[in-house]
């Protein structure tokens, strides 16, 4: 366990010290131990990711036990993930003291007594401890404070709800491919495999419990994909029929590309800034038994792109803060500043400008973030409708939604979605 901890430790440190990606520093720790098994590559992700989820708390728990700055930092991350472990894991707590101590004496042995001690001391005190770190918003919702104050102007008492979706561990939902079953069929697939499920949309099945892709009937054969239920929401709104010329702009991994070729025989050009990216929308599409035009390019710059042929539909799934999908994400809390929501904004409104002479007349474009900050969602469709006479937005039906913002739950990240029709010329 002690290794594990201390890669752990060395991850998070990557993550909060240097703002580096959580999956790219888990991917390079995991390649270079090839020798680890399934399990102790599962354990990694989990201290990692749940050290950061719970970071918030973790960081106002050892700011209680610490007397003094801990000048190894090395040390400091340990103790993080030790903590997380005590709170959170299965493991017994003895074991983990006396791991992360062994972590200490091969990192800095003079500091071995004092991680003995504050952790000890944790599991004496935990409960008082626990209540006064929660004293503060950090230590209570494990958010940074900036973000707390922001959804709580924007949602009010809503906003702890949301908080709390945000650090819960991500539900694993499947997409079944309508073109090779229903979702009945794959219902029963999965209970001859042992895997409990349930729908809760017409093409999304949730796991009771999250398995590897490998063990899902019919993966590998394009039967089925892993998608979260509130992303699945997109291909039904942009109301794709057959022959239409449809384009996915900022498409990568490709998971809504793909549900919309399932959902109908359509020409899609999908798009994106990051050509290694786009790679994984081909091998998604290949596994599928699917095709689409794949180009690399800015939505944001279309004339470097385009074709000159209007589409009767566009995806927009712009970038964004991602603040809708951190239980997936846990370091994207950590990462974010409240200073670049303003500059997610104006490029958001910037590849809506760019997009929308390319949606022909009649056709209909779909605004979508992950995300829950206003400035990015409902602020910028009033901004991009003020400016385009041409534009009018249509209702959407969505659960618990009045103006196509999903809040985050047990069910689905949080999302926001605005249907835009280009009006005809007869029509304005």
């Amino acid at each position: 366990m002690h290794n594990i901890q201390l890669a752990a430790g060395q991850i998070v440190q990557q993550v909060l010290a240097d703002g580096r990606n959580l999956n790219q520093v888990l991917d390079e720790s995991l390649r270079k131990k090839a020798v680890w098994t399934p399990a102790q590559r599962a354990a990694l992700q989990d201290l990692s990711y749940g050290t950061l989820r719970f970071y918030g708390q973790l960081r106002a728990l050892l700011g209680l036990l610490l007397h003094k700055p801990m000048l190894d930092q090395r040390i400091y991350y340990v103790l993080l993930v030790a903590l997380y472990q005590l709170q959170y894991s299965k493991a017994a707590p003895h074991a983990v003291v006396d791991h992360a101590v062994r972590s200490a004496q091969m990192l800095n042995a003079k500091v071995s007594g004092l991680v003995n001690a504050i952790l000890r001391n944790f599991l004496r005190g935990r409960d008082a401890l626990l209540e006064q770190a929660a004293q503060h918003a950090e230590g209570r919702y494990s958010y940074p404070q900036w973000w707390i104050d922001e959804l709580q102007a924007q949602y009010g008492e809503r906003s702890a709800a949301i908080l709390t979706a945000g650090n819960l561990h991500p539900p694993m939902t499947l997409r079944v491919n309508r073109r090779r079953g229903t979702t009945a069929d794959y219902l029963a697939l999965l209970e001859e495999q042992g895997i409990n499920a349930r729908l809760i949309e017409p093409d999304a099945l949730q796991l009771d419990k999250p398995v590897p892709v490998d063990k899902l009937p019919g993966f590998f054969a394009g039967l089925v994909s892993v998608q979260d239920a509130g992303a699945q929401y997109a291909a039904r709104l942009l109301d794709v029929h057959d022959g239409m010329r449809v384009l996915d702009a900022c498409a990568a991994p490709g998971g809504k590309t793909a549900h919309i070729l399932e959902c109908a025989q359509a020409e899609i050009v999908a798009i994106d800034k990051d050509g290694k990216r786009l790679q994984r929308v081909a091998e998604n599409l290949q596994r599928l038994g699917l095709s689409a035009q794949l180009l690399t390019g800015d939505a944001a710059e279309p004339d470097k792109w385009w074709d000159g042929k209007a589409f009767q539909r566009i995806l927009a799934d712009v970038p964004c803060s991602a603040s809708g999908v951190v239980c997936r994400h846990p370091d994207i809390k950590w990462l974010r500043r409240s200073t670049d929501i303003a500059g997610f904004a104006a490029q958001q409104l910037n590849i809506l400008r760019a997009l929308w002479r390319l949606l022909a007349q009649d056709g209909k474009l779909l605004y979508a973030t992950c995300s829950v900050f206003r400035q990015e969602n409902e602020q910028v469709i009033v901004a991009f409708l003020a400016q385009q006479p041409d534009a009018r937005r249509l209702q959407i039906a969505l659960p618990d939604s009045s103006n196509g913002q999903i809040l985050p739950n047990d069910q689905h990240n949080g999302f926001f979605y605005a249907l835009l029709h280009k009006q005809m010329t007869e029509d304005r």
